[in-house]
């Protein structure tokens, strides 16, 4: 060995220059569970009254802060005198399915501080209560398994890079105006974790990258969920519970829509060509062999069998179940479970038809096949799991309603414009502590709504305010799905943040825009 070489491995790390390092996904929400239990010890506890409704005995049920309970006749009477600006309407058809808190009844209650072991039984509460998603993705990495082993990945991948050649963005561009699309129409952010198994390679393929693949399909199914028109999980169920049919101001947040894609859309332009170009331009390029050691499918060797009608048939049975899973989610109100079984009954039948078909593989191998392809998902599924057990410490300590209550004040008798703007700041802090769009609509909208009419305004602006802001936070979370998608594509957080910042700078400067301009027109 070399004088030299041994001198450059006695050096000490602080002299061959600094790196940052950012911890694992596990780490990061493990600290942060740990935060959320000494905030329990720190900020006051408290809570609303929640008000929901019981179908078994057709009634309201008023759960006071204290946890007593009374039931209601389910009338608009008992709203109106609960000072609940909503229909009756809402609660009996099953339009609010999750509690809602009642105005004006914030209390203090006694401390309830998290323990040492609440913090592992938060964590394990919390990926029990995502089992449901978590069985979704072990279901999709079984197919996913599945469809690899029978070599209709690699025979496809081979057919569409020949005819998209000199075409290469236009992929991209119509893959993120399709998330585009789906996240205003139906929040399609959890259920596109199906989608980067089958883009990953052909994105490779083309000369991308991994960020390039992630802010096509979660940044834009992101940015079209802060813009959301129909959203029956964001619009829909905060303009029910705001007391507002949903329908208002839709064609603002529809025009916004269309300018927000056509920027995102234009940054993807931007970072892929110049990508494409320089390879060493990407943000994650010291991650790139890796990356494209487990993602990238080889598509020049000649064993690569032709693409023929039984690979086509597979392909189509893979992609049928997203199709389906779309529709069903809008016309049929499914959720995992469903969607699940219909991946399942996909995968059983290409099973079969590898069994029988012209290549005859083994039903060992195909099985073996499956149950690798979900548990190269076991992380991520347990990520989804572990981020949730961050909210119930919060809860459990009666922590987030006195930080929505805090955050009520500070917005109190500030003019229109002023106001809206600051609101949207705090659904940007509400949204890390509150990830879920349903669950942070029910919780604050009730509250918030009717401060709009202390400041004339009219309530879809704080619907669109409550968009902006929690999402804008969302791009970056730790709490929400960012660190599940990171983790299924190996990708450092660091990485993400230098490529994902001008995004949120931008729905944070536009969203302002949109805001003030919508309160000064409707004022």
């Amino acid at each position: 060995m070399s004088e030299a070489t041994v001198t450059e491995e006695k050096l000490p790390r602080s002299r061959k220059g600094f790196t940052l390092s950012i911890p694992s996904a596990f780490t990061v929400l493990f600290v942060l569970t740990i935060l959320a239990a000494i905030a329990t010890w720190t900020i006051p506890a408290g809570a609303y009254a929640k008000l929901s409704y019981d179908m078994d005995s057709s009634s309201l049920v008023l759960t006071s802060p204290q946890g007593e309970t009374e039931q209601l006749p389910a009338e608009q009477a008992s709203l109106d005198k609960l000072g609940v600006s909503l229909k009756v309407e809402e609660f009996t058809s099953g339009a609010l399915n999750k509690p809602i808190s009642v105005p004006g009844t914030y209390q203090q209650l006694e401390q309830n501080p998290a323990s040492v072991s609440a913090i592992p039984h938060a964590m394990v509460k919390g990926a029990i209560e995502a089992v449901e998603i978590m069985v979704f993705i072990f279901v999709l990495g079984g197919l996913i398994g599945v469809v690899r082993a029978t070599g209709a990945f690699e025979s496809g991948l081979l057919a569409m890079t020949k005819k998209t050649k000199g075409r290469e963005f236009t992929l991209i561009a119509l893959v993120s105006i399709f998330m585009l699309i789906g996240g205003s129409l139906l929040g399609l952010e959890e259920e596109a974790v199906a989608f980067y198994p089958i883009l990953i390679p052909i994105f490779l393929a083309l000369g991308y990258d991994s960020i390039t693949c992630m802010g096509a399909i979660f940044l834009s199914g992101a940015m079209g969920t802060a813009f959301s028109t129909i959203n029956p999980f964001s619009s829909v169920i905060a303009s029910n519970a705001a007391g507002i049919q949903f329908t208002e101001g839709i064609w603002w947040r529809a025009g916004g829509l269309l300018i927000a894609g056509t920027v995102l859309v234009s940054y993807l332009y931007w970072y892929s060509s110049r990508v494409k170009a320089n390879p060493e331009f990407s943000y994650s390029y010291s991650d790139r062999d890796a990356f494209r050691h487990k993602w990238l499918v080889e598509s020049g060797t000649e064993d690569i069998k032709a693409f023929g009608w039984e690979k086509k048939i597979i392909l189509t049975l893979f992609v049928a179940p997203f199709i389906i899973m779309i529709f069903g989610v809008i016309l049929a109100g499914w959720w995992f479970p469903e969607m699940a079984t219909i991946f399942l009954v996909a995968a059983i039948i290409i099973i079969l038809i590898g069994i029988w078909g012209h290549d005859r593989i083994s039903e060992k191998e195909l099985v073996d096949a499956f149950a690798e392809g979900a548990g190269s998902l076991v992380a991520v599924s347990l990520i989804i799991g572990l981020a949730r057990g961050i909210n119930i410490i919060l809860n459990d300590g009666h922590v987030s309603d006195t930080i929505l209550y805090s955050l009520t004040k500070v917005v109190s008798g500030m003019s229109g414009p002023v106001f809206i703007v600051i609101l949207m700041l705090v659904f940007f802090v509400l949204g890390f502590v509150v990830p879920s769009s349903s669950g942070l609509a029910v919780l604050s909208m009730p509250i918030f709504a009717p401060l709009a009419d202390t400041v004339g305004m009219p309530r879809w602006i704080i619907v669109a305010a409550y968009q902006f802001g929690q999402y804008c936070m969302l791009f970056i979370a730790p709490t929400g799905l960012v660190m599940a998608t990171m983790q299924m594509l190996d990708m450092k957080y660091t990485h993400w943040l230098r490529f994902v910042w001008p995004m949120v700078a931008f729905l944070m400067g536009f969203g302002a825009l949109f805001l003030v301009t919508a309160v000064l027109v409707a004022s």
